[in-house]
């Protein structure tokens, strides 16, 4: 052991995660929307695969996302949305797969990034930040899906045993038994 000063040497910085591309990539350049634009991106049949590799689910069989989009004051880009899915999900009851067709419209905010609203808002439009002049419409579909798949997909008809709920109310009350 020395008590002089000579610095040791510094450990080898990590090398970064490579950067993934994303499964569906549509960039639009903010110059293309002037007063308004309407965007249609469709997955291709491999990037259904991907995406529903990302997704964890079995199958995305079709997903075509449909963007009218609208400049806004401070560089924004108002996105009035529709996303149209075929997925095959498994119920979180019965564990079976079960196919379904999900529609839902959304709105979102391209924002530039660094001048996302700073307070969280649940009730806000959801605000997707971007660099340079190009919006991923491609990668705004996948969040989408993303936001549209239940968590805990149910098959319909599906039900829990009648005796599912003849537990303990929580798990400290099957330890009052112990006394």
């Amino acid at each position: 052991m020395t008590n002089d000063a000579t610095p040791t040497p510094a450990t080898p910085a990590t090398p970064a995660a490579p950067i993934v591309p994303p499964e569906m990539s549509r960039p639009v350049a903010i110059g293309r929307i002037g007063l308004g634009l309407d965007f249609t991106v469709m997955a291709t049949p491999d990037e259904c695969v991907a995406l529903a590799k990302r997704m964890t689910i079995p199958t995305l069989a079709r997903l075509v996302c449909r963007f009218s989009l609208t400049p806004a004051p401070q560089r924004r880009i108002r996105a009035l949305g529709r996303l149209e899915i075929d997925v095959t999900q498994i119920c979180v009851v019965s564990l079976d797969p079960f196919s379904s067709t999900i529609v839902e419209d959304f709105v979102v905010n391209f924002v530039p990034a660094g001048r996302e609203t700073p307070e969280l808002d649940f009730d806000a439009e959801d605000e997707i930040p971007f660099t340079g002049d190009i919006l991923d419409l491609g990668e705004a579909a996948a969040e989408q899906l993303g936001l549209a798949l239940d968590p805990f997909p149910r098959k319909p008809g599906a039900e829990l045993p009648p005796d599912a709920n003849d537990g303990p109310e929580n798990a400290f009350a099957a330890l009052l038994g112990r006394k």
